[in-house]
């Protein structure tokens, strides 16, 4: 039986400037996500979340709280990016570049920009992305850039946390059937 690991992110070493990561997930924006991150965050303008005032204003219904997108876009690009990062260090030239209405389906991809060494941490690097979100109709809505301190591979505080089982998983046991172990 060999055990495989999960997707466990990029390390320093693996970033090489010029590469383009197009994100896996797209997300659909819903009314209810809106609505909740812009009460959370205490967003008080009433676009975000008062219909009759979205329809009065000059897109026609309510627009999505930017910061929402913002946050969106940053984790859709984790998975390939920053999974083993441990610090972001700047975002930059961020540019809101049109609207996102409830609705709209968003998709992230970014370029690697630069890597380099770090010089006080041995054990990491410092990459700098750069970041921009499609919807569902290729439009771009959002770009930015980000730094980051990512470890290398291999670092001391990037190991796996995953607990081990007094039992581990095994074919045989599964085919016994429940409450048998082999």
């Amino acid at each position: 039986m060999t055990v495989r690991q999960g997707w466990q992110g990029r390390f320093y070493e693996d970033f090489e400037i010029g590469d383009v990561y197009q994100h896996p997930l797209g997300r659909t924006i819903t009314e209810t996500d809106n609505t909740w991150f812009t009460l959370l965050t205490m967003n008080t303008n009433q676009a975000h979340f008062n219909a009759q005032v979205g329809a009065s204003s000059e897109f026609g219904r309510m627009l999505v709280a930017s910061p929402l997108t913002i946050a969106v876009a940053m984790g859709q690009s984790v998975t390939d990016t920053t999974q083993n990062a441990f610090a972001n260090l700047g975002l930059d030239d961020l540019q809101l570049t049109a609207p996102v209405f409830v609705g709209d389906t968003i998709w992230s991809e970014s370029i690697v920009l630069g890597a380099r060494t770090s010089s006080s941490r041995p054990e990491a690097g410092i990459v700098t992305i750069r970041t921009r979100t499609l919807n569902q109709d290729a439009v771009e809505v959002l770009r930015f850039k980000r730094t980051f301190y990512v470890h290398r591979r291999g670092a001391a505080r990037a190991g796996s946390l995953f607990p081990q089982a007094a039992t581990p998983l095994s074919l045989e046991a599964e085919q016994a059937g429940p409450g048998t172990t082999s």
